[in-house]
């Protein structure tokens, strides 16, 4: 998947641009609206994420442009501003989805994978096993009717688990997921979270087994049953 990824700060587009390519995507970076609404309309991307604030034209208009222009690549819009209207005002612009600065990068690529999921015509954004539901493109995580408050990362952790249930995931794995662009994330944090999510799981009727030299595997509980979709 090519994504173009069109942000002036230097230091954030840096740290998306490694997390994605860590995802196994290929990235094109610009800082600049008057290039990006030139590049969007040769079509050669599967989606964009586009900062607002952007020198010599704004976010918005490079998005009212490609969408004047025909191009239908899903577009996450990132803004510092988190204001009821603005967030209209770049929906109804042709936005597929918008993030608020400061944001944790697990959140920003659920989204992306979420919009990918559809571009594709993958409509089904919800994943089921042993009586929890995840909806990825909520970014929420149920247990038979019920909302699990689980923090960004916890629920990118779970989304892996579940992706995956009854297979082991390994830590390599859970460490390129959750990395953000502070710093990577050690293994050591694996642990930490795992732990977490053990104990939040206890009374769900799912366990997270370790399997030693390898990494976890989500299991259901004894005397509960499920699917992975």
């Amino acid at each position: 998947m090519r994504v173009l990824l069109v942000e002036d700060d230097r230091a954030l587009s840096l740290g998306i641009l490694h997390a994605l390519q860590r995802e196994g995507w290929q990235v094109d970076t610009l800082a600049d609206g008057e290039q990006a609404a030139q590049v969007g309309t040769l079509r050669e991307h599967t989606l964009a994420v586009l900062d607002i604030g952007l020198p010599r034209k704004s976010g918005m208009e490079v998005l009212r442009h490609w969408r004047a222009q025909g191009v239908t690549m899903p577009v996450l819009l990132l803004t510092a501003r988190d204001d009821l209207a603005d967030r209209v005002q770049g929906l109804d612009a042709g936005a597929d989805d918008y993030l608020v600065k400061p944001f944790d990068l697990p959140e920003l690529l659920a989204r992306l994978r979420a919009l990918r999921r559809r571009s594709a015509g993958l409509t089904e954004d919800v994943l089921c096993f042993a009586g929890l539901e995840l909806d990825m493109a909520g970014h929420e995580l149920r247990c038979r009717g019920e909302r699990v408050s689980l923090s960004p990362r916890e629920l990118a952790l779970t989304e892996l688990l579940m992706q995956k249930a009854g297979r082991v995931v390994g830590k390599d794995s859970i460490v390129a997921r959750l990395s953000s662009w502070e710093a990577d994330f050690s293994e050591n944090s694996v642990e930490v979270y795992i732990h977490r999510l053990r104990k939040r799981f206890a009374d769900l009727g799912v366990v997270i087994k370790t399997v030693r030299g390898f990494g976890y595997v989500l299991e259901a509980a004894e005397g509960a049953g499920g699917s992975a979709e």
